[in-house]
């Protein structure tokens, strides 16, 4: 039973159609694993043991009578802790939220839980979803799978992490400027960003609307798309059938993306390239010249937004953050209507630039992040070091955020090094086949 905890959710869903794998044997499988886990607390917010073994007995009962919901029916997944569920906290990772209980499931988690998922608890993330770093000193931090030392990628911290060391199938976080990618990167998983407006946002503690998506972490890109069937409810998942990167079209953007990579991380992008290219693929240089004008903006766009959303929270009890996070928001202060007005109407033109620069290649290539996952001790202790590498952490993945696109990040085969697969707006279905055949290009 022990292998089941390193096989892909897709597999387990294969295993319980074909009755090799009993649901409810399965969730109490992977809550022993939470409890005897010695990092597990530092995951997991709420372990949902109830409502776990309640949805593995439907889903067992389902599968013995042939009724299954969709291919994930009865695999148990763990949700990031800013979607409500019912009857248990939801606090996206502040004290400002602390004993916040919802009356009702987010939408995403009510549609998933009809879909036949079975929901483990909720996992911590960074403070109100807004570090890319994943370090949350007010409530838990978990490690990253490659370095104890290390943060793990953020805000969907333990949403990456319970998949990494084993205890969830699968996870939903949520991506804003690159809070799936990036623990997906740095803890070797696939993470989907979806198109912004995509997946349901009812029910989710938010941070900017606008740039706020819901995303799976995953093993595999298969798992990626059944989770995205999941959350979706729909009936059917993306065709990864015939996989191959043979004859496709890659822009390898240079423009930002490659300044100033760690040497583990060039190495590794460079790596993949080359795979790609023996594996039949054509890779494009390609530079967007006014793409720097849109990251520009991202102070004005994110901060502004943020602070608009959660001012009257945060100071009312600013005493209650995280002083890192807290001077993050407090920056939304600085700009005005005019100014946050201008700044969309300047970055709607560069998305036109940028769709105009990216027609013709089947997706754009990037290295996830630019560096490798940041040391705990230092970011807690180091103000200019923990600046520094939050936006170093976001810079890459801000891309796909601003031009209002998909994305996945892979893993490379390099420890903490990840691959960013950028598609085209709500062309989640088309990203997730070119990422399959990439991913097997990588293999």
């Amino acid at each position: 039973m022990q292998d089941w905890l390193k096989m892909s959710a897709a597999q387990l869903g294969r295993g319980i159609a074909m009755g090799e794998i009993d649901p409810v044997a399965l969730t109490e499988t992977y809550l022993a694993a939470i409890d005897s886990h010695p990092v597990a607390n530092t995951i997991y917010t709420q372990v949902t043991r109830d409502r776990a073994l309640a949805e593995a007995r439907a889903a067992q009962d389902r599968a013995t009578a042939g009724l299954r919901r969709s291919p994930l029916d009865g695999v148990p997944i763990s949700w990031k802790d800013l979607f409500d569920s019912a009857g248990v906290a939801t606090e996206s990772g502040s004290d400002l939220l602390k004993g916040r209980v919802p009356d009702h499931d987010a939408l995403v988690l009510e549609t998933a839980t009809a879909m036949g998922a079975v929901c483990l608890g909720k996992t911590h993330m960074s403070e109100l979803a807004f570090s890319g770093l994943g370090l949350n000193p007010i409530k838990k931090t978990p490690p990253c799978i490659n370095d104890r030392e290390a943060v793990p990628g953020g805000s969907s911290s333990g949403a990456a992490t319970s998949v990494a060391f084993g205890l969830a199938a699968g996870a939903i976080g949520s991506d804003t400027g690159g809070s799936v990618r990036i623990p997906a990167a740095w803890n070797d998983l696939v993470g989907l960003k979806t198109t912004a407006g995509r997946v349901s946002l009812e029910g989710v503690v938010p941070l900017c609307l606008k740039f706020d998506t819901i995303g799976p972490l995953a093993r595999t890109v298969e798992d990626a798309a059944l989770l995205l069937q999941l959350i979706e409810g729909t009936t059917t998942a993306p065709d990864l059938d015939g996989v191959s990167v043979e004859g496709k079209r890659f822009a390898d953007l240079r423009t930002i993306v490659q300044e100033d990579l760690a040497p583990e991380v060039a190495a590794a992008h460079s790596m993949a390239l080359d795979r790609l290219r023996d594996g039949g693929a054509e890779i494009v240089p390609l530079e967007v010249p006014t793409l720097p004008e849109a990251m520009g903006l991202s102070p004005i766009l994110f901060t502004t937004e943020a602070y608009g959303l959660w001012k009257d929270v945060i100071e009312a009890m600013p005493q209650l953050m995280f002083p890192e996070i807290l001077a993050r928001f407090r920056t939304g202060a600085e700009f005005s209507g005019a100014d946050y007005v201008a700044a969309w109407a300047k970055l709607e033109q560069v998305r036109l630039d940028w769709d105009q620069a990216v027609a013709g290649y089947d997706a754009v290539l990037a290295p996830a992040a630019p560096i490798l996952p940041p040391n705990l001790a230092r970011l807690e202790s180091d103000h200019a070091y923990y600046v520094t590498s939050n936006l170093m952490a976001l810079r890459n993945t801000r891309v796909a955020n601003l031009m209002g696109v998909c994305a996945l990040s892979l893993p490379t085969g390099r420890p903490s090094c990840g691959l960013q697969v950028i598609g085209q707006p709500d062309c989640e279905e088309a990203l997730l086949r070119i990422g399959a055949g990439v991913e097997a290009a990588l293999a």
